[in-house]
């Protein structure tokens, strides 16, 4: 069977593909710009199951745990259309205690679209921030590049 996710890694970067369909888009045919931010979380959601942390594996830990997003600042840069094949790139920028920053970007060919600096969290079920575990931690390390590294 094909993985449906069917992003992959290039360095330390993770790739997802999709394409703009209707209903991501305005009445003027352009990506509506809350559809960023879903595209955005596609991406983030698959390179966190492809480094074996998604969110089946966060609740095989003894306290169940859940990413949530803390912030997210976006740029808007180009408007990408209907039927546009876009890549959501993902980068890990920092990790402290209990946050890991994360640098996505959307692109059509090279042309980017729109960028954005998305902080991370760990939350346990009632809602309360925790560490990220050592072993989660080891495995983000590998991914982790300075955001003055990436391509801008």
């Amino acid at each position: 069977m094909m993985d449906p996710g069917g992003g992959q890694i290039e360095g330390k970067i993770y790739v997802f593909p999709l394409r703009v369909y209707y209903e991501d888009t305005d009445f003027s045919g352009f990506v509506y710009h809350a559809s960023y931010l879903r595209f955005m979380e596609r991406g983030r959601s698959e390179f966190l199951r492809v480094c074996g942390i998604g969110h089946q594996e966060l609740l095989q830990f003894a306290e169940p745990l859940f990413w949530t997003v803390r912030s997210i600042g976006i740029k808007f840069i180009r408007p990408a259309r209907i039927e546009d094949a876009l890549n959501v790139r993902t980068s890990v920028t920092g990790l402290t205690g209990a946050r890991m920053l994360l640098e996505q970007w959307i692109s059509r060919d090279q042309e980017e679209m729109t960028r954005a600096e998305v902080e991370v969290c760990l939350i346990s079920a009632a809602g309360r921030p925790r560490r990220i575990p050592d072993a989660i931690r080891q495995r983000m390390e590998f991914y982790l590049e300075p955001v003055e590294n990436i391509r801008r």
